[in-house]
């Protein structure tokens, strides 16, 4: 005889409730796995374009500096001023000047650091000429936001790059004119292992009387870069072991030997020499460094919560030094490309400007690059090709090259400001739960530890 139908119903309900009874009463509380929801694709569009997406933050920063530096472009060309004077009877004269304005400038913008069409039926130089001199343009500011981003995650602020790499830059020189018996390769590699202990031991004692002496790494770091850039100009180049007795007058030091220069690194044509493959070891190193080492680990330690980490056992002293060390030897690498690279406009001689404000550019770098290692380098190219393409709208489209130094200013304001870009961009200040629709996730905890994080019984979190 049949079961009738409501019976049936019960007895399947009753053992969908003896599943859940089952399923709740698991070990350690644990809840089944059921499948996720599927993600909506408008829900994962939506979540790109948020506050919390730094990526999304920091291309929306680079436009809004194109769009300030078109209106400098426009405001600085006298013509097209004086065009908007009659805007009122004809509108159209100021807004064509403006735009050609615009588009001349970024047109030899991006062709000066990216591509020229016209160079596609050229020889190989002319085509790839732009992308090689934006790799060389970019080669010193990696090693320079790599070595701000090791002394950030330490919890120090490192502004000596000016001192650190004119010393590294001295070491090299020297090695570079003087010790001409060494064969070739092994010139190149101890004149640049000599730029990085010149580096190494200025960065060092920044870290030294920190540690020992408690003196504050932005002042000591700041007189420091003084000490160099007149040690160097005022004294070191005139004295007959450094100066060049052929540029009577001009403060200018012996010219490195051909051995100890860094060669060509696609051929003698392209204006991009070895030194890039040395920032990208150095990259994968730091990057190594953060994420395996046990003094990776200290460094982030001590850089998050110092006392902390002293109570842990860590000796804060030891990895405050190591710090600037590594972050002075990094330093030390851009005076090596500076003074031995394709860059030198002194056939690799050692001149008082040879830092050419490198040092502080690292800075700008390090923060756009969020002191990660490969943001470092992302953000090394973007300064790269706008220095780069910079000189060549300076030449075609006559405009000033300074308008580059503060669109550079312009993308790390907007990016040290992300409330700015939401606001502008009228972003969503947080993702949607792709686990359920319309729900929002807390905000992400704070990575450098600046607010509370005591919890009720008196603990930390």
């Amino acid at each position: 005889m049949s079961t009738p139908e409501p019976e049936k119903n019960e007895a399947d309900a009753a053992k969908a409730d003896a599943a859940k009874a089952a399923a709740s009463a698991q070990p350690n509380g644990a809840t089944p796995t059921a499948p996720k929801p599927s993600r909506d694709w408008g829900t994962v569009i939506r979540n790109v374009f948020t506050a919390e997406n730094s990526t999304t933050v920091t291309i929306l920063a680079i436009v809004l500096a194109l769009v300030v530096g078109a209106i400098l472009i426009v405001v600085s060309n006298t013509d097209t001023m004086n065009k908007l004077g009659y805007f009122f009877a004809a509108p159209g004269d100021f807004l064509s000047s403006a735009w050609n304005d615009i588009s001349s400038a970024y047109t030899s913008l991006f062709k000066g650091a990216i591509f020229d069409p016209a160079t596609v039926s050229g020889t190989p130089s002319q085509f790839f000429g732009p992308i090689s001199n934006t790799l060389e343009y970019a080669t010193p500011l990696i090693f320079g936001g790599l070595a701000i981003s090791v002394a950030f995650r330490a919890g120090m602020f490192n502004i000596g790059g000016q001192g650190q790499l004119i010393i590294g830059a001295i070491f090299a020189s020297y090695v570079g004119f003087s010790w001409t018996d060494l064969p070739g390769l092994l010139h190149m590699i101890v004149a640049v292992l000599a730029g990085i202990v010149g580096g190494m031991l200025y960065g060092g004692l920044v870290g030294w009387l920190k540690a020992y002496r408690g003196a504050h790494e932005v002042i000591v770091t700041i007189m420091l870069n003084y000490v160099a850039f007149f040690f160097l100009g005022s004294w070191l180049l005139n004295t007959s072991v450094f100066h060049n007795p052929s540029a009577a007058g001009q403060a200018i030091s012996k010219p490195a030997s051909p051995s100890a220069v860094l060669p060509h690194l696609f051929g003698d044509s392209l204006f991009t020499d070895i030194g890039l493959l040395f920032a990208l070891a150095a990259t994968f190193g730091v990057a190594w460094f953060f994420k395996r080492s046990k003094l990776g680990f200290e460094v982030r330690a001590v850089g998050l919560r110092p006392s902390a980490a002293r109570t842990a056992g860590i000796n804060v002293n030891r990895v405050q030094i190591a710090s600037m060390l590594i972050s002075g030897g990094l330093m030390g690498l851009i005076g090596v490309t500076q003074t031995l690279g394709l860059a030198n406009p002194n056939n690799n001689s050692l001149s008082p400007n040879i830092d050419a404000g490198l040092g502080f550019t690292a800075i700008t770098v390090a923060l756009l690059g969020r002191t990660k290692p490969w943001g470092v380098v992302w953000a090394s190219l973007l300064f790269g090709a706008l220095q780069a393409g910079g000189a060549l709208m300076q030449t075609q489209a006559q405009v000033s090259i300074e308008i580059i130094t503060v669109m550079q200013a312009l993308i790390v304001i907007f990016v040290a400001a992300p409330q700015l870009v939401q606001e502008i961009f009228r972003l969503r200040a947080h993702k949607i739960d792709t686990g359920g629709k319309g729900d929002e996730n807390a905000p992400a905890p704070d990575p450098f530890h600046t607010t509370d994080t005591t919890n009720v019984a008196g603990g930390e979190a």
